[in-house]
């Protein structure tokens, strides 16, 4: 093989042996779970907002960031249900630039995995223990996600990994909600067809493992906007696109607990950050226009961070995303209690 190997990584369970989560926070995942999984089974009325940055570069500034939305959480426990993005690895479209989290722990730094691996996991446990959230992450490695998979409240499955049967399979053996994002190409069919395998039961290798999964009933369409032939973004999370996901769910009645997220950056935006609250808004205008599209969005997947926009690697502002632009804290509680007030 045209590589060299540096070294051999911990397996999972060595790693959780020597990191291990507390009693507390184990009670607070297992309850917020429950909670989350009745958002989508629709027992729960609240909305569900995943909200953080693009991705997680420094752990002072996530958990800076996730204490200032618990604070917001407070105020607005009746109506929402926060649950904060600590997405610690970067899908890069040509392969190169920051990794995230999982690769540099330190962005300065050169990549170091093993750092890495308890890094990621140091993180989840410190924004659960010292916030009472569950968080996010997405499931760009599906080997991964066994070092962190006793800690996670939700996850996602990217526009470029949803085709992937690996990343179905993986998500067909999760014990929490799985959003699968359409496809940059903007084909629902793809979607469609991953949220059907995501939820059947199969048998595959999963870390050198003959693996069963049981199905997971809670996964879910992520609307995200799409690229056209020609490299323009598009959006798709008007009326019309929702509506059209409404029929996509009816013609496969075999598929639990329909449902959408609805993000409100990436290509719905043209990556413009500023642009979330205003799609928020118009997609709320909808819910209460036609009670099926309220029925079928669970709620919204938005990029926010301390500081507006975006920087390079080593730009030196703190809370300032070094991958996509994102909304600053000012706008983002403002977004956050205007939403409450409107629901």
């Amino acid at each position: 093989m045209n590589m060299d190997f540096e070294r051999k990584l911990p397996i999972p369970m060595e790693v959780k042996a020597q990191y291990p989560i507390t009693a507390k926070v184990e009670k607070t995942v297992r309850e917020r779970r429950k909670d989350l999984i009745r958002i989508f089974t629709g027992q729960d009325h609240r909305l569900l907002l995943v909200i953080g940055p693009c991705s997680a570069d420094r752990e002072d500034a996530v958990l800076d960031y996730i204490e200032r939305l618990r604070r917001v959480q407070e105020q607005v426990a009746e109506e929402i249900m926060i649950v904060p993005r600590i997405f610690t690895n970067k899908p890069r479209s040509m392969g190169e630039g920051y990794m995230g989290f999982l690769h540099q722990p330190d962005a300065d730094e050169k990549p170091d995995l093993a750092k890495g691996i308890v890094a990621v996991r140091e993180l989840h446990m410190r924004a659960v223990e010292e916030s009472g959230f569950i968080c996010a992450d997405e499931i760009l490695y599906t080997e991964n996600y066994k070092y962190i998979d006793d800690i996670m409240g939700y996850v996602t499955v990217g526009a470029r990994s949803v085709e992937d049967q690996q990343h179905r399979l993986t998500a067909s053996g999760l014990e929490v909600p799985v959003g699968l994002k359409n496809p940059t190409s903007g084909d629902l069919t793809v979607m469609m067809n991953a949220i059907h395998a995501a939820q059947q039961p199969h048998h595959f290798i999963y870390r050198g493992w003959a693996a069963y999964s049981h199905g997971n009933p809670y996964a879910h369409a992520v609307l995200r906007g799409y690229t056209n032939k020609h490299g323009q973004s598009l959006p798709n999370y008007h009326y019309e696109d929702l509506i059209r996901l409404i029929q996509f769910y009816e013609e496969r009645p075999e598929l639990k607990n329909p449902a959408v997220i609805i993000d409100t950056n990436h290509s719905n935006s043209g990556k413009d950050p500023f642009q979330q609250p205003r799609i928020i808004r118009e997609v709320l205008e909808n819910c209460r226009y036609d009670n099926a599209v309220r029925k079928i969005v669970r709620g919204f997947m938005v990029e926010s961070y301390i500081e507006d926009g975006r920087q390079e690697v080593g730009g030196g502002v703190y809370g300032r995303s070094i991958t996509d632009a994102c909304l600053g804290w000012d706008k983002t509680e403002r977004m956050i209690l205007d939403l409450a007030e409107m629901l």
